[in-house]
């Protein structure tokens, strides 16, 4: 297995559990960094939810998805949690975290189960390719080494967050280059350049209670003001809709039809300031008024709908949750194989599938994993 993140993890354990010898080499000097970063603030490893609303997620990798998320969707995946002895916690919104909240120790029993079943994780092996008969070549602290393995699992990453081991220089490696679709933002904020109004008063702001759209694509959660721009769940699944160019517009007051918003404004606002007509009238919150100063033309009825956000584009590919691109999935058989390389396999986010955040990501990375795996052990033989 290369790569000692979630799909190289998983691969890992479904191998070994068919008894065959496993080791996973990771050029970090520890594993699994990304998904430490994202249990910082509560790990969400799946969501549960109707199947049909949960497939749809993945948007046209759906269906290449499908024999991986069958064999290993959200309810395996809080039951394989359970099984590392940390409960489910079920959220509000159907998200699904464990009982502690953090990765860490979801972590740490994960790896001292893959240890006992003699997994070996060998750590600083940057892996550099194929040799000319068809090693595999990676840079190690003591020097070169090559090996010949009965089966490869390749779950190398996308190529956001580099600092964290996903860097996509994978993409560049004769054998993969061909196949590999070019890296692209997923799960992105977008950049603004603030008023000097917003950044004094409205920075690390939370903007509640609004709906965004961009082209066909809409979510309705919560964005935050940042020093960058905007960041944050409501924004995140509209990153494919962004990438191609549609404006981003936001509906200050979502439960209100354009009607409605326009008959509350009609009212007679006598001595009271726009601002303050504006509160009073639809309730909205300061930071509200401040997005509506910032980039409104004065047309208030329309802009609380359909308010158009002036911003410079998604922000750059290493500060996204997580990456468009990669490893196209026509170039893998149904048991994740690559087509001209009998024998190697792939999973996870290096594969070219996207999905918003809340569970989809981690659910999709380990149940690619999870088959992989499967598929090597299977090729490996007994």
């Amino acid at each position: 297995m290369i790569g000692a993140g979630p799909a190289g993890l998983m691969a890992a354990e479904a191998a070994s559990a068919r008894g065959v010898p496993v080791a996973i080499y990771d050029h970090m000097p520890s594993p699994a960094r990304k998904l430490l970063m994202a249990g910082k603030s509560g790990l969400n490893v799946t969501k549960r939810e109707d199947a049909a609303l949960f497939r749809a997620a993945y948007g046209a990798a759906a269906a290449p998805l499908a024999r991986a998320l069958d064999r290993f969707g959200p309810a395996d995946v809080a039951a394989w949690m359970e099984g590392l002895g940390e409960a489910a916690r079920l959220g509000s919104t159907g998200r699904v975290f464990p009982l502690s909240w953090k990765a860490s120790p979801l972590l740490r029993r994960w790896l001292a189960r893959l240890d006992a079943r003699g997994v070996a994780l060998h750590r600083r092996h940057r892996w550099r390719g194929w040799d000319a008969d068809g090693a595999l070549r990676f840079d190690a602290p003591d020097g070169p080494v090559a090996l010949r393995p009965a089966a490869t699992v390749l779950a190398l990453g996308g190529a956001s967050w580099r600092r964290l081991g996903s860097d996509g220089a994978w993409a560049g490696i004769d054998g993969l280059a061909p196949h590999a679709a070019p890296f692209a933002p997923a799960n992105a904020g977008v950049a603004v350049d603030w008023s000097e109004p917003v950044r004094a008063r409205h920075l690390g702001a939370p903007v509640k209670g609004v709906r965004l759209r961009a082209g066909a694509l809409a979510s309705r959660g919560e964005v935050a003001i940042t020093a960058k721009g905007l960041e944050g769940g409501g924004l995140y699944p509209l990153t494919p809709a962004l990438r191609e160019g549609h404006p981003l517009l936001i509906d200050l007051k979502p439960d209100l039809d354009a009607d409605a918003v326009a008959r509350r404004l009609a009212r007679p606002r006598g001595k009271l300031s726009r601002a303050n007509h504006l509160r009073r009238a639809l309730k909205l919150a300061p930071v509200h008024l401040a997005l509506l100063r910032e980039w409104g033309s004065g047309d208030d009825a329309r802009e609380v709908k359909r308010l158009p956000v002036r911003h410079g584009g998604l922000r750059p590919l290493d500060e996204a949750i997580s990456t468009a691109g990669g490893l196209r999935l026509d170039a893998l058989d149904a048991d994740l194989m690559l087509r001209d390389r009998p024998g190697t396999f792939a999973a996870g986010e290096m594969l070219d599938w996207e999905a918003p955040t809340g569970g989809y990501l981690l659910t999709a990375a380990l149940a690619t994993g999870r088959l992989a795996g499967e598929g090597a052990a299977a090729w490996a033989g007994p």
